[in-house]
């Protein structure tokens, strides 16, 4: 093989090489404040498999993922391209903003509920922030969920609570005056703040950390009238259209705080109600929760 024959044969090696590797090339859209949910584009070519960076903790082998940043910040998202051993990586910058509203990410095994906190309820807002910033309520568990009523969780004493253990008596040390309003119901979804009832609590001050999520049972026309012929006060149209929507524990409106709303996975209250109970009302298999401030 003359000197041409061999230049031509190495020539041709290195295009095959070349052809044959991966390009990676994606391009993104969604909401950009957070918890901003990013649908990715994945442009690559001659890739078999893919690996998604999104700079935040977080990684994909999806070919197009949707990926939600709980947190603002400038994320720097990596996508490698792979073909065999042959790679190529391409990198954007995302920057998300902080959220106007008071947010927290509540995280369980059964799904994640993105919870808006009212800033017409500052105490119980304030506390429950400083709770979550102190990872108060990190690894504790829903230890009273009652199916077509709510899910209770906050007591310090379920972190490694034995199996039986009856919950539902710990705290901080310390009540949170009431802030009842008129505005704020009980409709699925909506956050409040436990409390001790009877005598011993006449100002029904609220749980310095247990608190519940409505998970509620259907509402009619009628027991809406009932409610406020009870409580001293009308609904609202949209309160209303709620409730027969939704459904919820109108019961309870304007007798305990409600201080926030579930905005996002109200399909995971509907896991928790459902879970095996024993006969304390606490899940047989424990529900635990994280809890971060989205910021």
């Amino acid at each position: 093989m003359n000197n041409v024959s061999v230049f031509f044969l190495v020539l041709l090696l290195i295009t095959s090489f070349a052809c044959n590797r991966p390009v990676s090339r994606f391009s993104w859209e969604g909401n950009t404040v957070a918890p901003g949910a990013i649908h990715f584009k994945n442009d690559s070519k001659k890739a078999t498999d893919f690996l998604w960076d999104f700079g935040d903790g977080s990684i994909s082998v999806d070919s197009m993922p949707l990926h939600r940043f709980y947190s603002s910040g400038s994320f720097v998202v990596r996508l490698t391209a792979l073909n065999g051993k042959k790679k190529r990586i391409s990198m954007e910058n995302i920057t998300i903003k902080a959220p106007e509203d008071c947010l927290i990410h509540l995280s369980t095994s059964l799904g994640d509920m993105v919870i808006k906190l009212y800033d017409e309820t500052p105490a119980h807002r304030d506390n429950f922030m400083k709770l979550v910033e102190e990872a108060y309520f990190d690894s504790l568990l829903f230890h009273r969920v009652i199916d077509g009523f709510m899910i209770q969780g906050g007591d310090p004493q379920s972190r490694n609570a034995a199996k039986g253990a009856r919950l539902g008596m710990g705290g901080p040390g310390y009540t949170v005056p009431a802030e009842f309003n008129d505005q704020l119901i009980h409709v699925k979804g909506a956050l409040a703040a436990a409390r001790t009832g009877g005598p011993s609590n006449p100002e029904m001050r609220s749980s310095g950390s247990q608190f519940y999520i409505v998970h509620g049972a259907p509402v009619s026309e009628n027991s809406l009238k009932i409610m406020e012929s009870r409580n001293g006060f009308k609904y609202g149209d949209k309160q209303k259209e709620e409730y027969l929507a939704l459904g919820g524990t109108p019961q309870l409106d304007n007798n305990y705080t409600v201080f926030g709303r579930v905005i996002e996975g109200l399909d995971v209250i509907d896991k928790i109600a459902k879970v095996q109970k024993d006969g304390a009302d606490r899940p047989v298999s424990d529900v635990l929760m994280t809890l971060k401030l989205i910021k």
